[in-house]
């Protein structure tokens, strides 16, 4: 599984541990991925979306599902 955002690609960058005496060893800053049930297209569905677009608003959350309320007609009173 890659570790990049879906919505803004952000991805892994690399630079290096330096110790307090200057030994230099390769790492890597993952970025702050999660699992999101987002709507896209229309339909809901999990994408990797990156805490910074979930903040900023790139992300929308599908809503409740709401049932369509059906009025009973009442018997006309005489």
């Amino acid at each position: 599984m890659s570790k990049v955002c879906d919505i803004c690609g952000k991805e892994p960058s690399t630079g290096c541990n330096v110790s307090h005496s200057h030994r230099r060893t390769k790492r890597r800053w993952l970025p702050n991925l999660q699992q999101v049930r987002a709507v896209v297209d229309g339909t809901s569905k999990k994408i990797r979306v990156c805490t910074a677009c979930i903040r900023s608003g790139k992300v929308t959350k599908p809503g409740p599902v709401v049932k369509p309320v059906v009025k009973k007609e009442e018997p006309p009173s005489s």
